[in-house]
Parts: C-alpha cells; sequence; structure tokens
C-alpha cells in the first residue's frame, strides 16, 4: 500500500473538521478566540537519516521539521511530545534535544520510548498556537503570486556533503521558519512548508486550490553554489524546509523572500516549469 492509499483508506474513518480531510501538514483546533495547531512528523534510520548519524543530530532534526509545519500555519510552538527509539548513543539524542528546545524555546510535554530489534525510528508531535488566520494548503487563487521563502537545494548540497563523510548544518540541523510563518500568516491565500521537493510541494498546492503552478526555474532562490544544470533536480529534491506560499497581486513580503512564479485557473497540468510540465518524479513520495 502506498501513502496515497493509506491515506485515502483513513479518509473513510471518522474525522475531526480541522483535520482538514488528511490534505494538509497539521490539523487545527479552535479554541476559544485562538486556534491548537497539531502535527505529527517522523523520521526513521536509513530513510531520512544515515546510519551512524550523531543522535543529537537526529534529534534536533526530529523536532526542526515538526516546528517547520507550525511555522507554515503561522503558529508559535508551545510544545512537542517524543517517541524515540532507546538506541545507543540515546544519552546524545538526549543533549541534541535539549539544544533544540532551547534554541527555538519549546517546552518538552513527555512521550514515550521503545527499545527496536531493528532500526531505529523516532516520531514527535508539535502543538502551537496561532492567534490570527491560519493559512491553509488549499487556498491560492489564480492570479495569485507564488513565492519562496528560504532556499532551495542546499540540503540536497548537505546530503552529498555527508555521504562524503563531511558534516553539513544545513542538511544536518535545519531551521524552521518561525518567525517568518508569524509574519506571513495573515496576509497569503495558502502557505505550506517544503519537505517533500519544492516541484512536488507546489503541484500540492496547486491541485488542492484548483490552479495550475506556473514556476519560473531561473528565479528560484538556489545556492550560490549549485551549478545551473543541477537546478531541477534540486527544486525535486526536498529536506529544505524553506516555505511556500501563494499571495494576491501586489503583495509586497514582510520577509525575505524570492518570487518564483504565479497561480494560473487550472489547466490540463497542475505544473508549469518554464510554461512545460515537468517530467520525471518532482520530489519525494513515501511509497
Amino acid at each position: 500500500m502506498t501513502e496515497a492509499e493509506f491515506i485515502a483508506a483513513l479518509r473513510t474513518l471518522p474525522l475531526a473538521l480541522g483535520a482538514a480531510e488528511l490534505q494538509d501538514d497539521a490539523a487545527t483546533l479552535a479554541l476559544g478566540g485562538e486556534t491548537l495547531i497539531l502535527t505529527h512528523d517522523m523520521i526513521a534510520e536509513g530513510v531520512h537519516y544515515f546510519p551512524g548519524t550523531d543522535p543529537a543530530d537526529i534529534a534536533w532534526k526530529l523536532v526542526a521539521v515538526n516546528l517547520s509545519d507550525l511555522a507554515s500555519k503561522g503558529a508559535a510552538p508551545l510544545g512537542v511530545l517524543i517517541g524515540a527509539s532507546l538506541t545507543e548513543g540515546a544519552e546524545r539524542f538526549v543533549e541534541g534535544l535539549r539544544d533544540v528546545l532551547t534554541r527555538f524555546e519549546v517546552a518538552l510535554l513527555g512521550g514515550d520510548t521503545i527499545k527496536p530489534a531493528g532500526p531505529a525510528a523516532f516520531g514527535c508531535t508539535a502543538i502551537g498556537r496561532a492567534t490570527g488566520p491560519v493559512p491553509v494548503r488549499g487556498g491560492a487563487k489564480p492570479g495569485d503570486m507564488l513565492w519562496v521563502c528560504g532556499t532551495i537545494g542546499a540540503a540536497m548540497l548537505g546530503f552529498e556533503a555527508a555521504k562524503r563523510g563531511e558534516r553539513d548544518e544545513t542538511y544536518l540541523r535545519p531551521t524552521p521558519l518561525l518567525a517568518e510563518g508569524q509574519a506571513l500568516a495573515a496576509h497569503v491565500h495558502a502557505m505550506m512548508d517544503v519537505s517533500d521537493g519544492l516541484l512536488l510541494d507546489a503541484r500540492r498546492m496547486a491541485e488542492a486550490s484548483g490552479c495550475t503552478a506556473a514556476i519560473e526555474l531561473g528565479a528560484i532562490p538556489f545556492p550560490a553554489a549549485l551549478p545551473a544544470d543541477r537546478r531541477l533536480a534540486a527544486a525535486s529534491w526536498g529536506d529544505d524546509y524553506a516555505l511556500l506560499f501563494a499571495s494576491p497581486p501586489g503583495f509586497a513580503p514582510p520577509v525575505a523572500a524570492a518570487r518564483i512564479g504565479t497561480m494560473l485557473p487550472a489547466g490540463p497540468a497542475p505544473l508549469l516549469v518554464d510554461g512545460v510540465p515537468p517530467a520525471g518524479p518532482l520530489g519525494y513520495r513515501h511509497g
């Protein structure tokens, strides 16, 4: 069963209104004049990190990728619950957890542990609070401008550096754009974090919004070190944890961002890159 098939099966279950039909990266729960944002992500050995990775870096990434989901909803983090595999180096995992929780001023609420017989896996539930409008994935409109806050492709270069035995902080310890997400939330029609690849995530936003996303490859904010002939690969790679958002025409973002394209009325293809539907994989798919 693929991820898409599994999620389709889950949609046959009773769902809360805030689950958004399981078509977004986080759930919402209205409480008075505020909204709680709840999200959960997992990372696994051999899938999201190399065997032998410092457990401190695993802990950082585990929390950071969940905080990135909160950032896409304009939420301030309240706390996290951790599901941890008790493997060799658990002390280092605690140290990394302390680092990331301190850096982003997040409290540990609790969690669970397991001693695995096979490869390690870790889970994190992050809870945040939004006091204003909460952006959704599917709110973009034809004519909206498409923007990226952050850099696309640095994680791909960092992954390749890690394969060579080099340390790269961008890949090992990503930074969730929490302040940027909070600054943007009230002004955008749609927003999501870029975790599975910019092109795949842009397609997802377009499909959820009933639009076509038209992206200019040369407008994407790539690292200066990225060769021009690798831009398409970088835009399809993922692990960037940038923010992709759609705004009304004429909008001037209050944060550093690059305009990468436009939302068009829905056409035959949900995604165009330099005017053409891209071929090949657009990003990382979970099964």
